[in-house]
C-alpha cells in the first residue's frame, strides 16, 4: 500500500507526481494509484522534492517532520517493526486506532525498519543516500552504536542534514539522561513561574516544551538547508529540548544577571502590566483581558467607569500598574460581574479594548473566526472516515501547504518505499522474515 508512488527524486528535485497543493485539504490519494500529475501553471508546495527520514518518537522530532510534510516534503516515517511510535497509543482511540497519530502522522509514509540489525542499517544508509534530512531523537551514542553516526551518514550523503533532538543535547553532564518535555518545562523555569503565588509550581497539561522544540527544529532544519545551498554540504543540528522553552520565557536571565531579580508565581497576573487577568461575568463565563499597551489600559478604565485611576502617577507605566493590580482587578472584576459575556464582549469591542473569551475545545470548534480561517479542517481517512484536526500552521499566498492524508497504519508504505530503492518482492519478504522489517 502506498500513499503516492512516484519514484524517489534526487535531493532538491521535484517529484514526478504531486499531491494537490493549497490550504484546503486534498485528501489521501488512493493507495493503489500514483499521485496525480501537477496541473499546468499550478504551483507545487514549497518543499516539494525535499525528502525527510523521520526516525524520532514522542513528540518534538515527529512534529517537526509533520510541519515539513505539510508544505510538500516527502516524509518517510521509520518505526521499529514491533515497537511503533508510542504516539499511536497515546490518548483516546476510536475503534482501536489512536487519534493522536492521525495528526502527528499526517503526510507521512510509514515503514518499518530495525536499525539495530545489519540489514536495517544498510537499508537506512541506502535511504539516507537519497534523502535531504534525517530527524532522530535517540539518546546520544545510539546511532553510533548501530554504525549510523554522522561519520557513516555523511559518507553516504555529504549533503545530508541530521537533526538530533534530545532532552539535554549531545554533550554535557546530562546528555545521556532520559529527556522529556516535562523535564524541560520544570528545568527551564516555566513551572516555577506558573501557578498561583501560594500554590505549587504548575506543569502544562499538554506537550508545551516538545511543541516549542518542534517549531524550533523545523526552523533549524530549514536554516541548515539554506546553509547547504551556500556550502554544498550538510551538517548536524543539535537541539536540546531544554533550550527553546527558555528562550520563549523572555528576559529572565537578563533580569537575574543585571538585577538579581527572580520572577515569582503571579497566577494570571503579569509583572509587566495590569489589569491582566481572567474575570467572571454575570452569566458565569470567563473573559481574559490584556492591557500591554498604555492606550488599551486607559480605554479599559474608562469603560469600567474608573477614569480617575488614569490620573494616578503609577498608571503611566506597565510595571506601575502591575504594582497596583489589586485595585485594577477589583475595578474590572466588579464591572464584569454586572455584565453577561455577550454584553461585556460587545462593550469591549466598541471601546477598542482587548478581550477574549476563555474557550474550551467545544468553543474553539464553533468559533466563527477559527471557521473563517479553516483552522480546524476536515480530512478524509480510510480507517475512520472524515476527521477534523488542526490545519497547516500558516497560509502562503503562492505555494500553500496542505494535509494530503492523515496518519497511516504502522508499516503501510514499507513495501512501496523499498521497491523504490530497487528491492524485489522476494528480497522484501526475506528481510521481513529475518526481522529487519
Amino acid at each position: 500500500m502506498t500513499a503516492h508512488a512516484p519514484s524517489s527524486p534526487a535531493p532538491g528535485q521535484p517529484e514526478s507526481g504531486q499531491p494537490d497543493p493549497g490550504r484546503p485539504v486534498s485528501g489521501q490519494p488512493d493507495p493503489g494509484e500514483p499521485a496525480r500529475p501537477p496541473v499546468p501553471g499550478e504551483p507545487a508546495p514549497p518543499l516539494t522534492g525535499l525528502r525527510v527520514l523521520d526516525l524520532a518518537t514522542l513528540f518534538a522530532g515527529p512534529l517537526a517532520a509533520t510541519m515539513l510534510g505539510d508544505f510538500g516534503a516527502e516524509v518517510i516515517k521509520i518505526e521499529h517493526p514491533t515497537r511503533p511510535d508510542p504516539s499511536r497509543g497515546h490518548g483516546p482511540a476510536k475503534d482501536g486506532v489512536g487519534l493522536w497519530w492521525k495528526l502527528l502522522g499526517r503526510n507521512k509514509r510509514p515503514i518499518t525498519l530495525d536499525l539495530s540489525t545489519p540489514d536495517g542499517r544498510d537499508l537506512l544508509l541506502r535511504l539516507a543516500a537519497g534523502a535531504d534530512v534525517i530527524i532522530e531523537n535517540f539518546r546520544p551514542g545510539t546511532l553510533e552504536k548501530w554504525g549510523l553516526g554522522w561519520e557513516e551518514l555523511s559518507a553516504a550523503n555529504p549533503r545530508l542534514v541530521l537533526a538530533r533532538v534530545t532532552g539535554f543535547g549531545q554533550f554535557g553532564p546530562y546528555s545521556h539522561r532520559a529527556g522529556f518535555g516535562t523535564l524541560a518545562e520544570a528545568m527551564s523555569g516555566f513551572a516555577a513561574v506558573t501557578g498561583e503565588p501560594d500554590g505549587p509550581p504548575t506543569l502544562p497539561p499538554f506537550g508545551l516544551a516538545d511543541s516549542i522544540a518542534a517549531l524550533t527544529t523545523a526552523y533549524a532544519v530549514m536554516t541548515a538547508l539554506s546553509g547547504r545551498a551556500v556550502t554544498g554540504r550538510g551538517q548536524v543540528v543539535d537541539l536540546a529540548i531544554i533550550e527553546p522553552i527558555l528562550t520563549v520565557l523572555g528576559p529572565q536571565p537578563l533580569w537575574y544577571d543585571q538585577l538579581g531579580y527572580v520572577q515569582p508565581r503571579t497566577g494570571n497576573r503579569s509583572r509587566n502590566n495590569a489589569p491582566r487577568n481572567t474575570y467572571r461575568t454575570a452569566d458565569g463565563s470567563w473573559l481574559a483581558v490584556s492591557t500591554s499597551a498604555q492606550s488599551i489600559a486607559e480605554r479599559v478604565m474608562r469603560l469600567v467607569g474608573r477614569p480617575e485611576l488614569i490620573e494616578e502617577p503609577w498608571f503611566t507605566t506597565g510595571s506601575g500598574r502591575a504594582d497596583h493590580a489589586d485595585v485594577l482587578d477589583d475595578a474590572v472584576g466588579d464591572w464584569m460581574a454586572r455584565h453577561t459575556r455577550e454584553e461585556a464582549m460587545a462593550e469591549f469591542e466598541k471601546a477598542e479594548a482587548a478581550v477574549a473569551p476563555v474557550y474550551d475545545i467545544r468553543d474553539v470548534m464553533a468559533d466563527p473566526q477559527y471557521q473563517a480561517l479553516d483552522t480546524v479542517t476536515e480530512v478524509p481517512d480510510p480507517e475512520l472516515g472524515p476527521l477534523r484536526m488542526q490545519n497547516v500552521l500558516f497560509r502562503l499566498s503562492e505555494t500553500p501547504g496542505a494535509i494530503r492524508w492523515a496518519g497511516r497504519p504502522h508499516g503501510a508504505d514499507t513495501d512501496s518505499v523499498l521497491a523504490e530503492l530497487g528491492l524485489s518482492r522476494p528480497e522484501i519478504a526475506a528481510l521481513r522474515s529475518a526481522g529487519a522489517l
